[in-house]
């Protein structure tokens, strides 16, 4: 390949496609991939780079993974699609079905099948929606979300997302969504001798109140926030569910990203012993290797479906119960179990919390090193003490991104925030590059 074939590729793409989060100088000095090989991606250049963020968090199992081709080419060559309405059905989608309703959390077994993570949200918003008409509630309407919360950018979905950048060039939002801040350990103002959990997750609890209760339906809530990798402080998803029970308010648990696997737990309220009214889930149910979502209902909420006489729920995709991806996902989730990713997960994750703490944690510029299982992230800042960030304008955390690049390593952030998220498949070796990688940018941009 010529020395140029990769800038000459992002012309030709520029001419005729638009990407998500479009901005034409982050994209013509971006990549064209060619190549995935374990946890590396080639660019059309050849140069070999650490995926470090393992696609959108979505490829857990690296690239290339022979058992998950096998079972979309068998399957697509026995049945390529079908339809998911009601009446008709696929053998894949219902062993997928029961499936997860042995591995989710042991109240959900019903599912509804989209095609990623922005549909699911969607799909659960208009659950609520539903659940609460079926009850007689149909003031009950309203959803609520957490600051700094991600949960796609279809409308819906971009309404319960708690970052105000994916807002303003789509406004007016839609009403009945109401945003409260979330649990960041770092930031979240608490008072001396307060309960941190208790503290953040009141602010649930005077949302509905100020609201009025008899008008909000669902509270949607990442376990980790993929958004800046933020883990609740211990008791804080207890305080919810108990705060959801007393007012009457569906608890939605987006494991779009922390599910089946990734925190060191296959679904991470687990680690908290809390279960949700609903779960949505995508990413890694089949390492991103086709396009696959969904939501489960737990038997509470999946009642109301089957009442005698109830309303047709009038919610539908054409691509729900996909059979080729729902093959996929069945041999996703046998990797997962049989090579026990979850268990590897916890153990890679503390092996590289530990290697950055180690690293950066005496860095005068680093603010907050925090994760959970292979869900981290490295928070810069201009005062330690203050902890007052830097001015966008020197756009510190593009300038690590670019370093971290131009050592052999990707990954993504979101202002001074460094993400990382290596698949669960990666060597220890692997992890140690990307911590090394990590230290190294961040002395580059900003010399200790």
């Amino acid at each position: 390949m010529s020395e140029s074939n990769n800038a000459a590729l992002l012309e030709r793409d520029h001419r005729h496609l638009v990407h998500s989060l479009h901005n034409e100088g982050v994209h013509l000095a971006g990549n064209v991939w060619v190549r995935g090989e374990g946890t590396e991606l080639i660019d059309a250049d050849g140069r070999r780079y650490v995926d470090a963020m393992s696609g959108l968090w979505n490829v857990t199992l690296g690239y290339g993974r022979p058992e998950l081709v096998a079972a979309a080419t068998r399957q697509m060559g026995e049945l390529a699609y079908a339809s998911g309405y009601a009446g008709s059905s696929n053998l894949q989608a219902l062993a997928l079905g029961e499936r997860l309703a042995g591995l989710v959390y042991p109240n959900v077994n019903r599912f509804f099948f989209t095609s990623g993570g922005g549909e699911s949200t969607d799909s659960t918003i208009k659950t609520a929606r539903y659940y609460w008409k079926a009850m007689g509630r149909p003031g009950k309407h309203k959803t609520i979300s957490l600051l700094g919360g991600y949960h796609g950018v279809t409308l819906a979905a971009m309404c319960a997302t708690g970052m105000p950048a994916y807002w303003p060039a789509f406004e007016p939002r839609m009403t009945g969504f109401v945003h409260i801040p979330n649990h960041d350990v770092y930031r979240y103002p608490v008072s001396p001798g307060a309960d941190p959990a208790s503290a953040a997750a009141d602010e649930l609890e005077r949302a509905i109140l100020a609201e009025g209760p008899e008008s909000v339906a669902l509270f949607i809530a990442e376990p980790v926030m993929g958004g800046g990798a933020y883990v609740p402080p211990p008791g804080y998803f207890q305080r919810i569910r108990a705060i959801c029970d007393k007012y009457d308010v569906l608890f939605a648990a987006d494991e779009v990203i922390t599910g089946f696997g990734r925190t060191g737990r296959l679904f991470a309220l687990g680690h908290w012993g809390v279960q949700p009214d609903l779960v949505q889930f995508a990413k890694g149910i089949t390492s991103g290797y086709v396009p696959l979502g969904g939501i489960g209902l737990s038997d509470k909420v999946a009642a109301v479906f089957d009442r005698p006489g109830a309303d047709t729920w009038m919610h539908c995709y054409t691509y729900s119960g996909h059979p080729v991806a729902c093959a996929v996902a069945l041999a996703a989730i046998d990797v997962v179990q049989s090579e026990g990713l979850p268990a590897r997960a916890e153990v890679l994750g503390s092996r590289m919390l530990a290697g950055l703490r180690a690293a950066l944690g005496s860095h005068p510029h680093v603010g907050d090193v925090r994760g959970l299982g292979l869900i981290g992230a490295v928070e810069l800042v201009e005062d330690r003490a203050t902890k007052a960030g830097f001015d966008p304008a020197r756009k510190i955390g593009p300038q690590v991104l670019a370093q971290m690049r131009a050592r052999g390593v990707v990954t993504r952030g979101r202002g001074d925030t460094v993400y990382l998220g290596p698949a669960l498949v990666s060597s220890e070796a692997t992890v140690d590059r990307i911590v090394r990688t990590v230290a190294e940018a961040v002395h580059a941009v900003l010399p200790a």
